[in-house]
C-alpha cells in the first residue's frame, strides 16, 4: 500500500501543494481498527517514544516527581522559562548542573523566548527535560551517567525492553535520534498499539504505575510537554482526555483514554504542516473529539495560508479512514 493524500495545501483557489502520509488507529491487542495509506510504513520512533522513556526512567529513579518535572521529561518543550525551571528542578534534584546534559545545546522553539535568547544552550533544547529524567534515573540507580546515550546502558537496554512490550514486537531498528539517545524502529501500527497500551497500562506489565504517571502528568501539564502554540498542548487542554505527542519528520502519535484506542500519524515528506489538520481530522472521525472541540481548535484543524498579511487559504485534510471490521489485508 502507497502512501495517500492527506492534506492538500490551498492558496487563493489554487491547489499549491499535497501532503502525502499514512495513519493507524489500533487498540492494546494490537488489531487495527482503522488506517488510511500503509499501516505498516517503518517508521522511527522519535519524540513520540518520550512517554515511554519518561515511564522507564521514572521507575528506576524510584522517585515520587511532581507533575511538571515528569511532564516536562514526557516532552518536547519550547525553551520557554517555565520549561527551563522545569529542567533545572529535575537536574538539582539529581544533585547535577546543565554541564551533565548530552542532548546538543539548542535554541528555543518558541518565537517569544527566542527573541530574548543570547546563545545555544542545553537546557533550551526540546529534549532537555528527557535527558535530565534520564540522568536523574541514573544518579538514583547507581548507573554510570557519562555513558547514558549508549545502546547497551542499563536505562537504555530498560527502554529497549518497554518499547518491544508495548509495541507487540520481537525486534525493531534501533538508531541515533536527534538529540543522541537511541531511537526505535517499528511499524506505524506498532506505534499505535504502544499508545494505546499507555490506556491500558497493565498491558505493559510492571511498567503499569509509571506509564499510568507518565500520561497523567501530561493531562495535568499540558503546557510542560510542548508550550505556546503547539499541537500537543493545545489538543490536551481543549480535549482533557486525549494524550498527545509530536515527533520529527511528521511524526505524531495519540491516545484517547475513553475509547482505548492508539493513533500513529506519519506525513511522509516529514512536514509538520500536515500532522495537525491530519491529527484532528482522525480524532474527529473517531468520535475522540467533539465538534466544539475541533472549532476551538481552528489553527491547528485549518491552519492558515497568507498572503501579503492575510488570509488567503488554509490547509484541509482530504484523506477518508478506512475501518477494519471483517477482511483486511494479511499484511496488516
Amino acid at each position: 500500500m502507497r502512501a495517500v493524500p492527506l492534506v492538500r495545501v490551498v492558496r487563493s483557489g489554487l491547489e499549491e501543494s499535497v501532503h502525502l502520509g499514512h495513519v493507524a488507529v489500533c487498540d492494546a491487542d494490537g488489531r487495527l481498527v482503522a488506517s488510511a495509506g500503509d499501516p505498516v510504513r517503518n517508521v522511527f520512533g522519535r519524540s513520540c517514544m518520550k512517554p515511554l522513556q519518561a515511564a522507564v526512567s521514572l521507575k528506576a529513579a524510584g522517585d515520587e516527581l511532581p507533575d511538571r518535572q515528569l511532564a516536562v521529561m514526557c516532552g518536547s518543550h519550547n525553551g520557554e522559562p517555565v520549561h527551563v525551571s522545569a529542567v533545572r528542578a529535575l537536574l538539582k534534584r539529581a544533585g547535577l548542573g546543565p554541564e551533565s546534559l548530552q542532548n546538543p545545546p539548542g535554541w528555543p522553539i518558541d518565537r517569544e523566548t527566542m527573541a530574548g535568547a543570547h546563545h545555544k544552550h542545553k537546557e533550551l533544547h526540546n529534549c532537555s527535560g528527557k535527558h535530565a529524567g534520564m540522568l536523574l534515573a541514573c544518579m538514583r540507580a547507581g548507573w554510570d551517567r557519562a555513558s547514558y546515550l549508549r545502546a547497551g546502558h542499563p536505562l537504555q537496554r530498560r527502554v529497549l525492553r518497554a518499547v518491544l512490550a508495548g509495541a507487540g514486537l520481537d525486534e525493531v531498528d534501533v538508531g541515533i535520534d536527534g538529540c543522541g539517545v537511541p531511537v526505535h524502529g517499528m511499524p506505524l501500527r506498532s506505534m499505535a498499539t504502544l499508545y494505546a497500551r499507555f490506556v491500558r497500562p497493565e498491558r505493559l506489565g510492571d511498567l503499569e504505575p509509571f506509564a499510568d504517571r507518565s500520561f497523567e502528568s501530561m493531562l495535568a501539564e499540558p503546557y510542560l510537554v510542548a508550550g505556546r502554540d503547539r499541537l500537543d498542548t493545545d489538543v490536551m487542554q481543549v480535549a482533557g482526555d486525549v494524550v498527545v505527542k509530536e515527533g520529527a519528520e511528521g511524526l505524531v502519535c495519540a491516545a484517547a483514554l475513553p475509547s482505548g484506542l492508539g493513533v500513529a500519524i506519519k506525513v511522509e515528506d516529514g512536514g509538520w504542516r500536515a500532522a495537525a489538520p491530519t491529527l484532528i481530522r482522525t480524532l474527529a472521525d473517531l468520535d475522540m473529539v467533539t465538534r466544539a472541540h475541533v472549532e476551538a481548535l481552528g489553527r491547528h484543524a485549518h491552519p492558515a495560508v497568507h498572503g501579503g498579511g492575510k488570509r488567503v487559504g488554509e490547509l484541509a485534510p482530504v484523506f477518508e479512514l478506512r475501518r477494519r471490521r471483517s477482511r483486511i489485508d494479511p499484511r496488516v
